[in-house]
């Protein structure tokens, strides 16, 4: 399988360099027909907050990483970034490394119950733009359902496992008494939900929420039941809150070191927490340089991070057999894509028609008949496939469009149901 495809994430890059990177979905928009137009046939694009990968089928054989790269950094120059904050994957190693990432193994909060929500939006985007293929959609379909086993036949995904739960845990080594707390959420998004859940879960006394847009903070403060600051004047509260966790989806800092500087001026010194969990990060990190104020980002969630895994750490082997299951089941479907089986199945297929239907008349005509019978259906045979055959075969020699033989082998495949016969004939042998 000619899938390559490439990898920044948490394991590879700092904070500076993924939030440099990071892809809005808007964004992901934009690349998509230049990818299109210069690197692969079909594909797709993740950028969460730990990670940014793009995956696909090459346009042409020359077609390598260093070109997925260069369309990647051409349409987002990143200053101070390396070929070495770069992984590079090629067909098995790169559906491991996909199956991998939408299992939550490959994550930094080992069994993140997150990144398969990701991973099916990628893919969706990827179906919106015209960018998924035949290949591409099989790869789609297996994926969704290796992180579908994983959280149903292991406990690597069991309670609540997110970057924004971690956060809290890293809140709660610093206030014993959180409960008696106060925290602003900065962001209604999916990150800011959980966070204000996991706030709320811990019981922490007063909550509140703001949002760029009212409707989602209002939707968010009723199914919480907490409070709201409006988001224009939410700088002038900052002083009331203990907690401020910051999930937006800024491409710039919404908080400055001189916004926290103002509020730790009303606040006289009593000391704050600072979480900001959002890629490209909301809040700038200078403040931690402020006294009294508990700055962290992602990147600060290690203790955590080493706490998750070894609690999970024996689920991994578990959900890497899926892995190694699933992968087995796209390969071998993808191996019997290859023309030549394909046309023998077809022709078998035909063949087996042929017998049945000569079966049953062989008793009532002469042998010489019978005989003449079974030369014209096999003539007939050939003719009807012949044209197709042919056709399959100088698409598969010449090389020149690879999803042409893909698509027609596939809808050969379908129009004859001949996964199904096939499987039929593997329980009939074994």
């Amino acid at each position: 399988m000619n899938l390559i495809g490439i990898s920044l994430n948490h394991n590879t890059a700092p904070i500076e360099i993924r939030e440099a990177l990071h892809l809005s979905k808007n964004e992901i928009v934009e690349l998509i027909p230049k990818l299109k137009e210069e690197v692969y046939l079909e594909g797709f694009v993740l950028s969460t907050c730990n990670r940014t990968e793009i995956f696909g089928i090459p346009k042409e054989p020359g077609i390598d990483y260093k070109d997925v790269i260069g369309a990647l950094l051409e349409f987002k120059p990143v200053k101070g970034i390396s070929p070495d904050n770069f992984l590079m994957y090629f067909s098995c190693g790169a559906v491991k490394h996909i199956f991998s990432v939408a299992t939550g193994i490959d994550s930094l909060i080992i069994g993140d119950s997150q990144i398969l929500g990701q991973v099916r939006e990628a893919f969706d985007i990827s179906e919106d733009m015209d960018f998924a293929g035949p290949m591409l959609r099989r790869l789609f379909d297996n994926t969704l359902k290796v992180g579908k086993r994983a959280i149903r036949e292991t406990l690597i995904g069991e309670g609540a496992v997110t970057v924004s739960y971690a956060a809290i845990q890293v809140v709660e080594k610093i206030f014993a008494n959180i409960d008696r707390k106060s925290a602003l959420v900065i962001g209604a998004g999916e990150t800011g939900e959980l966070a204000a859940i996991h706030l709320r879960d811990k019981g922490v006394e007063k909550i509140s929420i703001t949002n760029r847009t009212l409707a989602r903070a209002e939707e968010l403060a009723a199914k919480i039941h907490s409070d709201i600051t409006p988001y224009e004047y939410f700088k002038e509260h900052l002083h009331n809150f203990d907690i401020v966790i910051s999930a937006t989806s800024s491409p710039d800092f919404i908080i400055d070191k001189k916004d926290i500087q103002a509020m730790m001026k009303k606040r006289r010194g009593t000391p704050v927490v600072l979480m900001d969990i959002a890629i490209p990060r909301d809040i700038d990190p200078e403040a931690a340089k402020i006294d009294n104020v508990f700055y962290h980002d992602i990147d600060s969630l290690k203790v955590i991070v080493d706490q998750n895994l070894n609690k999970r750490k024996k689920e991994i082997p578990a959900v890497e057999k899926i892995v190694k299951d699933e992968m087995v089941a796209l390969f071998s479907w993808y191996n019997t894509l290859d023309v030549v089986p394909a046309i023998r199945s077809v022709r078998d297929f035909f063949e087996e028609i042929k017998d049945d239907e000569l079966k049953k008349i062989k008793h009532k005509v002469t042998e010489e008949d019978y005989a003449k019978l079974e030369d014209m259906s096999r003539r007939l045979i050939g003719r009807l496939l012949h044209n197709p055959t042919i056709k399959l075969k100088e698409l598969a020699e010449s090389g020149t469009d690879f999803q042409k033989v893909i698509s027609y082998t596939m809808i050969l495949k379908d129009l004859y149901n001949l996964e199904k016969i096939e499987e039929d004939s593997h329980k009939k042998t074994a």
